[in-house]
């Protein structure tokens, strides 16, 4: 080995990096125990069953409006953890999967009643908004999402799911197992 090489990893401190894994290693337990806070018969933590104690459908499964509130509870609740993550671990594009947050963020908006403007869901994918445009561009492209004018406001541009978007969000949640 490399005398320089040697100095350069003798003066890592290798107790401290341990300390610092530690405790986002702890911090990330915390918010979790936080999140899913029910166990499974097996004591297993468990979101669905979480979501299905406080967002309750009828036996019958419910209307689609029912289940889109459900289905809008479980993607707030995953941005939320995908955010947490990217805090904890100081860097939004070591998971990024922008296209799929600018999914999240219109399937909840859409359950809402919201509107979003373009530059919003380009935050809303944390990445950069050159980042944000582009797979704003892509989902179009796969008609999965759609930009029209603002109709209070010409000079904004708002973007939506597609029903293609729609029915492909809810036949996710609803193939994850997220059903009465």
């Amino acid at each position: 080995m490399q005398a320089g090489r040697r100095e350069e990893l003798q003066q890592i401190d290798l107790p401290a990096i341990a300390e610092q894994l530690s405790a986002i290693a702890a911090e990330l337990r915390g918010e979790s125990a936080q999140l899913l806070p029910l166990r499974s018969a097996n004591g297993e933590r468990d979101l669905r069953q979480h979501i299905h104690r406080t967002h309750a459908l009828p036996e019958n499964g419910g209307s689609l409006e029912q289940r889109r509130i459900l289905y809008a509870e479980f993607a707030r609740e995953a941005y939320a953890t995908r955010r947490r993550r990217s805090r904890i671990f100081q860097n939004d594009e070591l998971f990024g999967e922008p296209a799929w947050d600018i999914l999240l963020d219109l399937y909840i908006a859409h359950v809402e009643k919201k509107s979003v403007s373009v530059s919003s869901a380009c935050i809303g994918s944390a990445a950069p908004p050159t980042t944000g445009l582009r797979w704003l561009g892509v989902l179009a492209d796969q008609q999965l999402v759609m930009r029209e004018h603002d109709p209070e406001d010409q000079r904004r541009v708002l973007v939506r799911l597609t029903e293609r978007g729609l029915t492909a969000m809810d036949e996710y949640f609803a193939s994850a197992g997220l059903t009465a």
